[in-house]
């Protein structure tokens, strides 16, 4: 049994939004669209963009970069924070025209702070905006690179990406893409140092580039249904009536030579409770009986030559209950089991102020201020002062003196409407 404690791996479940149990906070199974990532055609992108990357780095450090082999794989969030630092600096650089859908690069802070020495010929300890903003700027060179090879294809016109957002976070806190996605690796030496950048491309949006690049798997659920012999497959079962009679998927009859004559001699029997796996019915072929929308067909005689386009239309279709959506109330009014869990928060702490009055000085007047400076603030003496909770006015008082010390006596407390009228 647990002692109550929370392990790292619960912590960073939690960061992530996802349950220990592979569930995610509302209850449902953490999983990325199903997609079908042709690997080696990503593979061949990756090579291109490698002396890319390579030179854009040398250029903007002044420095000599080697990029070795980079590798494209198949991965998820886990298996990515294995390999990385507790401590990484992510570039989310997503695209957001002609594609869409989270991509994001990583490194370490080391490497980080090497690429802002090199630009800057300064060294630093610590990884702050400064820093940030040279990572930004070189992470854009090199998706400016994965862009023209794609609109090289003429298949993803009109490509483009959100300005990219830098920051220096856990790794457990970094926002990945959902599901399995398309993991870059571009490994980098300098004067016999190692370094790496990751590439995540999430996965929609990496199928859809190996499609603009020639590759992508097909779907083999999509294949089409071909033969001779009828196929009636909704339920799984697949029938042969000698050629005479094709029911496709979606429970189309087609009929053969212009009509349909079940009768073959005069014999009506049954064809062993056969299911045409329309709509889930069994129904006899003699005398055949489709549903069709509660029409029934007799397959003894002559088919309508109409009926050839329209069944399956209506079988096994399940009209929705369409409603119209109903809003909430929003006039304030809480049940009583509502307005008691603001106990759950009284003992919060929040910061409160008295403002005697405020005034505007050009930066000329400040910087004339020295000792004995008067400052004339807007309020008049003897007008209430401001009461702020964190910042925002709920009340008005006076100001008195309590055993030398100064207080504030409460005037007036500010209706609801003029503390919302407050909110900007």
């Amino acid at each position: 049994m647990s002692d109550g404690a929370i392990s790292q791996d619960e912590i960073d479940a939690l960061l992530s939004g996802v349950s220990m149990d592979g569930l995610n906070s509302s209850g449902q199974v953490s999983s990325g669209p199903a997609v079908h990532i042709d690997v080696p055609t990503l593979q061949g992108l990756a090579d291109e963009l490698k002396p890319k990357l390579e030179g854009n780095i040398n250029q903007y450090t002044n420095a000599t970069f080697t990029a070795d082999n980079p590798v494209v794989e198949l991965v998820d969030r886990d298996r990515v924070l294995s390999r990385l630092p507790e401590v990484v600096i992510g570039v989310m650089a997503d695209y957001n025209e002609g594609l869409k859908g989270d991509h994001l690069y990583l490194l370490a802070p080391e490497f980080a702070q090497k690429l802002f020495a090199l630009v800057n010929s300064e060294e630093v300890t610590e990884v702050d905006d400064m820093v940030l903003s040279v990572v930004s700027e070189i992470v854009a060179t090199h998706v400016s690179a994965q862009i023209n090879s794609l609109d090289a294809t003429g298949k993803l016109p009109g490509l483009a990406y959100a300005t990219p957002e830098c920051v220096n976070e856990p790794k457990a806190m970094i926002r990945f893409p959902q599901g399995e996605f398309a993991l870059f690796t571009y490994p980098l030496t300098l004067n016999g140092e190692a370094f790496t950048l990751w590439e995540c491309v999430a996965g929609d949006i990496a199928e859809k580039m190996a499609n603009a690049l020639g590759g992508g798997l097909e779907d083999l659920s999509s294949a089409a249904m071909t033969g001779a012999s009828a196929s009636m497959d909704a339920g799984g079962m697949a029938q042969s009536m000698g050629g005479a009679m094709n029911m496709g998927m979606g429970g189309m009859a087609q009929p053969m030579g212009g009509a349909m004559n079940m009768g073959m001699g005069g014999m009506a029997q049954p064809m062993g409770g056969m299911n045409m796996g329309m709509g889930g019915m069994a129904q006899p072929m003699g005398g055949m009986n489709m549903g069709m929308g509660g029409m029934a067909q007799p397959m003894g005689g002559m088919m309508p030559q109409n009926m050839g386009m329209n069944m399956g239309m209506n079988m096994g279709m399940n009209v929705p209950n369409v409603q119209s959506l109903q809003y909430p109330n929003l006039q304030g009014n809480f049940a009583p089991s509502e307005s008691g869990n603001i106990g759950l928060i009284m003992d919060v702490l929040m910061e409160m102020t008295v403002e005697l009055g405020r005034t505007k000085k050009s930066i000329k007047e400040i910087l004339g201020f020295g000792e004995g400076t008067i400052i004339e603030l807007e309020k008049l003496a003897g007008e209430p002062v401001d009461i702020l909770v964190n910042h925002k006015q709920i009340a008005k008082g006076e100001v008195v003196v309590i055993d030398e010390n100064f207080g504030v006596r409460v005037t007036e407390i500010l209706s609801p409407m003029e503390r919302v009228s407050d909110v900007h």
